[in-house]
């Protein structure tokens, strides 16, 4: 009030000033959201201070770009007409000629873009940050008022008083430009906190995997909501892995928090989650080793780590949830481990195609990412061709008006439905639950199960002799011919043979403080295991009882060998090793031939290469 002029003898002007400021602090800017704070002023002030107003914003405003600074502007720069209030009718501002007789502009639609002609009264308050008057015909008297906050203009407001209402005098314009001036604060504020929602938002998308991830034996469907704009974007994540043998991870998380905070967690939580994946652990093992990452992440930035420092900062403590599951499409086995999440929801097939019965998975909760100090449990289900599987994160079935046992109620009564496609359970979920509340974003994940049928699988056992190798050769032969692979052929058999040799020769070692002992592989009833799987790629895995992972190193010129794994990285589009609950298992890939693209590299001029 300081700077709005005092006018001798109205003192009832003056109280009713004050009211009118008393009211724009309590009722503009309670929310984050632009359209929201200009209604809030055009609330104010029709019809306690004008009789006609209109809120115009920049289109950068909207973005959360910087507006330009108020040195250099450009009054006839495009705006975006936000709001318009009316005390005496839903009519539009018609305004007549200025002085100088330009025409002012005409009736502009809220939600539409439009310009200020130049040397308008409307213009010059933009060009030159300050209020300039106008008057009409059917409104006596407008005040152009810029929006200024923190040294940039972000747009205008216009308050018009019609015939018969007192013309706008010098404490008016103080007045409406105090109005502006904290309106503009507040949507420069809810500018900001868009831009941030929007990068976080960005970050969010750009750390989850594709719309139509693809999976062996599983058919997958996702959907990722973010919250509203007026909430700050959360950190719910999905993953789908691919892990070797054709095995695929499904993984769904939730970091505790809001805003780009959480989004970066996420981020750096979903990174750990594949690398742990890629190495092959069991999933208890995983969430394990994933709970100290988080506890990694919530320790004090002074690098002390003490638990004085970590208890003065909760603001640093990483808290997530997180349900990990690998499915096995040969064993249609699933392994689950839980760290707090919501249990998973399955729906087994009817036989009859009637109304399928939808069951949630006992699944033994663990404590959530971050707390540590408790191991995590596994359960093992098997899933029969046809079961959907769901999981979801909290924001899909708990907001403020539905509780969670509600929302897992509504969420077993919309998956038990008939056979539908996957995309459409989808819609069908997210359009039935209460998932426009906007509080939390939303991940939801389903797979139906398919499996490898039988014919896409060749599973041989032979006994741990030298002649297996050429056995597993004539097995792999054959069972390519089944399949119509003849391009695969050779470099199947020449990687096959490799992989048998190794583990006849490397499956366990000969202990030197036992001369002459046999290898367990080597011994009687000792047995290697070759399988074949085809889906999009030809997997070939081979197991023996060594616990030693193969290295592969580089061969000199003088070395008589060490040149196998070589080969097989070489000719293989993909090959590792991974631990087994009796040995270990070494598997390479290759890329099933396409029409119009090269054939692979031949085998015999690969082996000569090396040389």
């Amino acid at each position: 009030m300081s700077d709005i002029p005092a006018e001798a003898g109205k003192p009832d002007d003056v109280r009713r000033a004050l009211a009118l400021l008393n009211a724009a602090g309590a009722r503009i800017g309670n929310s984050l959201d632009l359209d929201t704070t200009a209604r809030e002023l055009l609330d104010v002030a029709v019809p306690q201070f004008c009789d006609l107003a209109s809120v115009d914003l920049y289109p950068e405003v909207f973005s959360g770009e910087d507006p330009r600074a108020v040195d250099g502007l450009d009054g006839t720069r495009p705006l975006r007409r936000v709001a318009f209030a009316s005390a005496v009718s839903d009519g539009p501002i018609t305004l007549g000629h200025h002085t100088g007789g330009a025409p002012d502009p005409d009736h502009v639609e809220p939600g539409s873009i439009h310009r200020y002609p130049a040397g308008s009264p409307y213009a010059d308050a933009l060009r030159t940050a300050r209020v300039q008057r106008a008057t009409g015909t059917l409104v006596q008297s407008t005040l152009a008022v810029p929006m200024v906050a923190r040294g940039r203009v972000l747009g205008l407001v216009q308050f018009s008083r019609t015939k018969g209402s007192e013309p706008f005098g010098e404490r008016d314009a103080a007045l409406g430009a105090e109005l502006a001036a904290r309106a503009a604060v507040c949507v420069d504020n809810a500018r900001l906190y868009r831009r941030e929602h929007e990068r976080a938002l960005i970050l969010q998308r750009s750390l989850l995997p594709p719309d139509d991830p693809e999976a062996a034996g599983l058919d997958i469907a996702c959907r990722y909501l973010p919250g509203s704009t007026a909430s700050e974007v959360g950190g719910d994540w999905f993953d789908v892995i691919e892990l070797p043998g054709h095995r695929t991870a499904l993984v769904v998380g939730d970091v505790m928090g809001r805003g780009l905070r959480a989004a970066v967690a996420m981020g750096e939580l979903r990174t750990a989650v594949r690398t742990l994946a890629l190495l092959d652990l069991e999933p208890a093992e995983v969430l394990g080793a994933l709970d100290e990452i988080a506890q990694g992440l919530g320790a004090s930035r002074d690098g002390r780590g003490d638990q004085s420092g970590r208890a003065a900062d909760l603001s640093e403590v990483y808290l997530a949830t997180c349900v990990y599951a690998v499915y096995d499409p040969v064993t249609r086995r699933c392994t689950f481990a839980n760290a707090g999440h919501l249990p998973p929801v399955l729906v087994e097939p009817r036989d009859d195609g009637g109304e399928q019965s939808a069951l949630l998975l006992e699944v033994p909760k663990g404590v959530p990412l971050g707390v540590g100090g408790e191991p995590f449990e596994e359960t093992e289900v098997e899933l029969p061709d046809g079961a959907l599987l769901a999981l979801y994160t909290d924001g899909l079935v708990e907001s403020r008006h539905q509780s969670l046992d509600e929302g897992l109620q509504a969420l077993r009564t919309t998956l038990s439905g008939p056979d539908r496609p996957l995309e459409d359970v989808c819609d069908e979920v997210l359009g039935t639950l209460e998932t426009h509340h906007g509080e939390d974003d939303i991940a939801l994940l389903l797979a139906r199960i398919q499996g490898l049928p039988a014919g896409s699988v060749g599973d041989w056992r032979l006994p741990a002799e030298p002649r297996s190798v050429a056995r597993a050769r004539d097995l792999a032969r054959r069972q390519l011919a089944a399949w119509d692979l003849d391009d695969l052929t050779d470099t199947t058999e020449l990687l096959v043979s490799e992989l048998v040799t190794n583990a006849l020769r490397h499956g366990v070692g000969v202990s030197s403080a036992e001369p002459g002992a046999s290898p367990a592989g080597r011994g009687p009833g000792g047995e290697i295991r070759v399988r074949l799987l085809l889906d999009r790629t030809l997997v070939c895995e081979v197991w023996d009882s060594g616990l030693v992972q193969p290295r592969r190193r580089r061969a000199r010129d003088t070395d008589e060998g060490g040149r196998g794994l070589q080969l097989v990285d070489l000719l293989s589009s993909g090959w590792g090793s991974r631990r087994t609950p009796r040995g270990k298992t070494v598997w390479f890939e290759l890329a099933l031939p396409q029409e119009g693209e090269p054939k692979p590299p031949d085998s015999a001029e690969a082996l000569l290469s090396m040389f």
